[in-house]
C-alpha cells in the first residue's frame, strides 16, 4: 500500500543489496534505504510500505561509515542516475561481486569458480545519455519521481556529451526553443553526436535539427559510425549499442574469444557486435534480432566488411528459439534487462549445445535464466563481472556455461 503520511525510523544498515539500497532490519521488518553503507546509523523517511519490505528515503546520516566519501557530483543526492558515488570505486566493485555471489547462492546455482572482475575507468565512460527538459531547464529526474533535477554537467558522461549538454542548456533558454520537447538523447563516438528525440508533444521541424547542428558541431539525426572491437559500426537512430566507451572492446573479446566451429547462434544480435567477430572463426553464424533498424545496421556492417556467412533473421527471439531443433556449436545471447525469459531458457536447456555464453545486465533475471540451464547439466565455467556502469548498482556479467 502507499503511505502518504511520511514517518521516520532510525535504522542500522546491515548490507548493500541489488537496486542501490542498503538493507536494515527492525522489529521483524525489512527496510531499503538508498545511498547508505553497511554499519551506518541513519534516519529514514518511510515512503512505500509493502507486505515484505518498506522502501524509504534517506533523511539524515546519524553515524556515517568510515568508508563514506564525498560525492563529486553536486546533484548526486537528488539525481536518480547514480547510486554509489558515496563509495570509492574498488569498494563498489567488491560490493557488486558480493551481491552477485549472494543472489546465486540464494538461488542454489552452483558456482565453483571465482567471480572475475573487470574494472572500468569510473568516470566519463558513458557514450549515451538522456536529458529531460522543462521550462527552459535541462537535467535528469529525481529517483522514483518525475521532478526535474537541473544539471550543468554529468561526471559519468563523456566529454563530448557534456559539451552537447552545455549547448542544450544554452539554447533551451531561447524563446525559439520548442517547449513541447520533453526528453532527448545524445549518442556519441566523441566526434559525431546522434540526436534521438525520446518524448515530444508535437513533431519537431527540420529547422530545429539544423539549429542543433549549428550549436552542437557534428550532431546528426541519422546513423553514426562507431569504431570498436576492430570494426566501424553503423549505428542508426535508436539501435542498441553498449554505453561504456572504455569496455566495448573487452566485452566483445570476452564474449567471443576461443570459439570456433561449424555453426554459432547470436541471439539479440543488435548491430552485430558479436556476430562479425564470430564469423571469422565459424563456417556460418545465425544472428537473430527483433528490431528492424538494428537488423538493417547488421546487414550494412556485414556488407561493409564483405562478411557473407552470417544469416540474419528478424524474429522474436523467444519464438525463434522455440522452433530451434538443431543444436549449434555455441549459443551467444545478450538479452535486454528482462533476460531470456523462462520459456526460452527452458528450451535452450533442452538442446545439447556444448557451450552457451550469456551476457546479462540484470543479475536477478540472470539467476532466473540460469536455473533451468543448471538443472539440465550446464555448469558455470567462467563468470565475469564486467563493470559497464560505475557509480550505479547495475551489474553486467558474461557467463560461460558448458554442458557437463
Amino acid at each position: 500500500m502507499e503511505n502518504n503520511h511520511l514517518r521516520t525510523e532510525q535504522l542500522e544498515i546491515e548490507k548493500l543489496v541489488y537496486g542501490g539500497n542498503g538493507l536494515a532490519r527492525k522489529d521483524g521488518k525489512v527496510f531499503f534505504v538508498p545511498k547508505t553503507l553497511p554499519g551506518e546509523q541513519v534516519e529514514a523517511e518511510l515512503r512505500r510500505e509493502k507486505a515484505s519490505f518498506t522502501q524509504t528515503r534517506l533523511a539524515k546520516i546519524i553515524t556515517p561509515s568510515p568508508t563514506r566519501i564525498p560525492a563529486p557530483c553536486p546533484v548526486y543526492e537528488r539525481c536518480g542516475g547514480c547510486h554509489y558515488q558515496h563509495l570509492d570505486y574498488p569498494a563498489q566493485l567488491a560490493a557488486k561481486a558480493s551481491i552477485l555471489a549472494e543472489l546465486l547462492e540464494r538461488a542454489k546455482i552452483p558456482l565453483n569458480v571465482p567471480i572475475e572482475t573487470i574494472a572500468s575507468p569510473p568516470w566519463a565512460y558513458r557514450n549515451r545519455s538522456q536529458f529531460h527538459l522543462h521550462n527552459g531547464r535541462v537535467g535528469f529526474l529525481e529517483e522514483s519521481s518525475s521532478k526535474l533535477v537541473p544539471a550543468e554537467q554529468c561526471p559519468v558522461s563523456s566529454p563530448r556529451l557534456n559539451e552537447a549538454l552545455s549547448a542544450l542548456r544554452r539554447i533551451a533558454k531561447d524563446r525559439r526553443f520548442p517547449g513541447f520537447l520533453k526528453s532527448i538523447e545524445f549518442f556519441t563516438n566523441e566526434q559525431d553526436v546522434q540526436v534521438n528525440v525520446l518524448e515530444t508533444n508535437r513533431p519537431l521541424a527540420k529547422h530545429f535539427f539544423d539549429w542543433l547542428a549549428g550549436e552542437i558541431p557534428g550532431s546528426v539525426s541519422g546513423a553514426i559510425t562507431y569504431p570498436a572491437a576492430g570494426f566501424d559500426w553503423k549505428v542508426s537512430y535508436r539501435s542498441f549499442f553498449q554505453v561504456n566507451r572504455f569496455l566495448i572492446d573487452e566485452l566483445a573479446r570476452l564474449t567471443t574469444e576461443n570459439l570456433a566451429g561449424r555453426h554459432a547462434v547470436d541471439l539479440y544480435s543488435g548491430v552485430g557486435l558479436f556476430s562479425l567477430p564470430l564469423a571469422k572463426s565459424f563456417e556460418r553464424v545465425t544472428a537473430v534480432e527483433s528490431g528492424k533498424v538494428a537488423m538493417y545496421d547488421l546487414s550494412a556492417n556485414a556488407a561493409q566488411y564483405k562478411v557473407d556467412n552470417i544469416r540474419i533473421v528478424q524474429a522474436n527471439v523467444e519464438e525463434w528459439v522455440r522452433d530451434l531443433k538443431e543444436a549449434p556449436d555455441v549459443i551467444l545471447a545478450d538479452p535486454p534487462r528482462s533476460g531470456l525469459g523462462p520459456a526460452a531458457a527452458q528450451h535452450l536447456a533442452q538442446l545439447p549445445t556444448p557451450e552457451i555464453r550469456l551476457v546479462s545486465c540484470d543479475p536477478a533475471t540472470l539467476v532466473r535464466d540460469l536455473a533451468p540451464l543448471s538443472a539440465a547439466g550446464y555448469a558455470i565455467a567462467q563468470l565475469t563481472l564486467l563493470d559497464l556502469f560505475p557509480q550505479t548498482f547495475h551489474i553486467e556479467t558474461v557467463t560461460r556455461l558448458v554442458r557437463s
